[in-house]
């Protein structure tokens, strides 16, 4: 009964602090678009814990069509696979493509890896002189499917090669706190360590240098979205406040919406003027 009133008061509270729709310029550049949206649980819209999902929101607000790929439990390793879905079943038929990922990269412990591979190659060159060969170290990207970085390069380099005049825009994995589903899906928060010896926030670091890497901008979720579940008053935003702080709530997606109007007024949805 206790834990019933808990969850109770919680909820009221959620619904009081939920953000109304946020002002909207007359002429957002999202406005009416359609977008993709890959990712993993906070984005699938069979997962529950949440009745509209921030797309919604965005759909709701903005006038967006959604294209919705993302899929419970995946890694960056899957994106390639949505990516092919989206393009089999609606083509060159979209605007933007969204990618929310990688807090279950860092639940099953993915290596970070690295960016880049190095090679020496012999290569002309010529500045105030005749051109001559010359030995140089060159780098490509490191495509290592078992690693975080090598899987972001790989799905990077399917979308920019599927979608080249499309904006793809990156967010940051949220905070997380625990999330507790039986003895099996037992998944500690963020204030551990994974089994490789990394915390989340080099994953989220990851994401953000994913942007430098690949020329695409880059939305940091989990710092400007404001949700921190490891704080117990912010389970207001969350599923449930003992045995899921992983998905956002209701008003935890509109929050994230609210976030998201506002972050991507500052950026292009088509590059068609």
């Amino acid at each position: 009964m206790k834990r019933k009133i808990l969850s109770l008061l919680i909820l009221v509270c959620a619904v009081a602090l939920s953000p109304a729709a946020p002002p909207q310029p007359s002429s957002h550049p999202w406005q009416g678009k359609k977008v993709a949206y890959l990712g993993d649980s906070i984005t699938d819209p069979r997962n529950k814990a949440a009745s509209k999902k921030y797309w919604g929101w965005l759909e709701e607000w903005l006038g967006i069509t959604p294209y919705v790929y993302a899929v419970s439990g995946r890694q960056w390793d899957d994106i390639p696979r949505q990516t092919g879905k989206l393009h089999a079943e609606h083509g060159d038929d979209v605007d933007a493509v969204m990618i929310l990922m990688g807090t279950n990269d860092y639940n099953n412990a993915v290596p970070l890896g690295r960016w880049y591979d190095e090679t020496p190659e012999t290569v002309d060159y010529a500045h105030g002189y005749s051109k001559r060969p010359e030995t140089r170290m060159k780098r490509t990207p490191a495509m290592d499917p078992a690693t975080f970085r090598g899987r972001i390069n790989i799905a990077l380099d399917s979308l920019k090669r599927t979608y080249p005049d499309k904006q793809i825009v990156l967010l940051t994995p949220l905070h997380r706190g625990g999330f507790y589903r039986g003895d099996s899906n037992w998944q500690i928060p963020e204030s551990y360590m994974n089994r490789c010896g990394e915390y989340l926030d080099a994953y989220v670091r990851a994401v953000t240098e994913a942007g430098q890497v690949w020329a695409v901008p880059v939305i940091d979720l989990g710092a400007l979205s404001g949700l921190y579940p490891v704080c117990d008053q912010q389970a207001i935003y969350f599923s449930d406040p003992d045995a899921d702080r992983l998905h956002p709530n209701d008003p935890g997606h509109k929050r994230i919406a609210a976030t998201l109007v506002h972050q991507l007024s500052t950026l292009p949805c088509t590059f068609s003027y």
